[in-house]
């Protein structure tokens, strides 16, 4: 039984393909009173990473209990389609389709689970870069490269929950030159993993991690700059199709690489803008996202807090926020 007179707090987990970052987060501030990070470790199957979540879960659960804090319940973000229901529907990358994921979860706490880019689209809109705005479009770019549009508070799911996918599909063209039919793919091009594939195909010394790609550009290793840059303007030509299509107020880049600045952000920016149709929208804001790291976790967080404690979500918006 939750006491009113101890403070609300939630706990978030933000499962990803290398690690799941979990805290224990205030339910008014989204302030992480609480953080813990473990590897996924997905190749080693689902079941292990759903055992090893509900440790963590439990884990964080006994760290709130110990800051007399009452938990409002679990809420888990993850790196794949989340369906309107909180059935996984993918497994790119964690491979937990038709295992009870909800289920399980629930023995411990009452559970939202969602997808990340939703929940860190969420977690910007109460407490981030996205809190001035009433409709705008979050953007992740890391190892994978995502979006959410949010409207009035609202993560927007579509009918499926699929109103993500956003650099996976083949933009498939044939060159006027020569005929030959091109289908790149975004994140096959714009993505951390991408610059490393990139990068190590033109040079003698290959690198690991997309964070050595960015820092070569500081060093003028022409390969370098010239992946980055085209890289920043591929993806500031799909961002401006969002804006055209969904006409926001401003976009909010998270993500490990949409952070990174330099570079990566200066081309990303310049291509976006350069790209937008309406002349109106140009100068629109295109912010990094606040919250850094903890978006997911702090989204998922305030996933569950919304669901089981809608009137604190009314008195920190100043709205109703309905589910879908």
């Amino acid at each position: 039984m939750v006491m009113t007179d101890s403070p609300l707090c939630a706990i978030g987990l933000d499962v990803g393909g290398t690690k799941i970052a979990g805290g224990v987060v205030a339910a008014d501030s989204g302030q992480v009173l609480v953080r813990r990070i473990i590897p996924t470790g997905a190749d080693r199957g689902g079941e292990i990473v759903l055992k090893e979540a509900l440790t963590l879960a439990d884990e964080l659960i006994g760290e709130a209990s110990a800051l007399d804090s009452n938990v409002v319940g679990i809420g888990v973000g993850v790196a794949e389609l989340v369906d309107l229901a909180g059935n996984i529907t993918s497994e790119q990358t964690i491979h937990w389709c038709g295992l009870p994921i909800e289920e399980s979860f629930s023995r411990i706490a009452p559970v939202v689970v969602e997808s990340d880019v939703r929940a860190a689209a969420l977690a910007e809109s109460l407490f981030g870069a996205g809190k001035p705005f009433q409709l705008f479009v979050y953007v992740t770019v890391g190892t994978g490269i995502s979006h959410c549009f949010v409207q009035g508070g609202r993560p927007f799911a579509g009918s499926r929950g699929n109103a993500l996918i956003f650099s996976s599909t083949p933009l498939t063209t044939t060159c006027t030159a020569c005929g030959s039919v091109l289908k790149p793919v975004l994140e096959e091009f714009a993505s951390g993993p991408a610059l490393v594939q990139r990068y190590n195909q033109e040079s003698a010394s290959p690198l690991t991690q997309g964070e050595q790609v960015l820092s070569a550009v500081e060093t003028e290793d022409p390969i370098a700059v010239r992946v980055v840059k085209s890289a920043g303007e591929a993806l500031g030509v799909s961002v401006a199709f969002l804006i055209n299509v969904l006409d926001p107020q401003a976009v909010i880049v998270g993500g490990g690489l949409g952070l990174a600045g330099g570079l990566y952000w200066s081309s990303f920016v310049s291509s976006t803008r350069s790209h937008i149709w309406a002349e109106a929208a140009r100068s629109l804001p295109i912010l990094p996202a606040t919250l850094g790291t903890d978006a997911g976790l702090i989204g998922a967080a305030a996933a569950v807090v919304r669901r089981e404690q809608p009137e604190l979500s009314r008195k920190r918006t100043g709205r109703a926020i309905r589910q879908p």
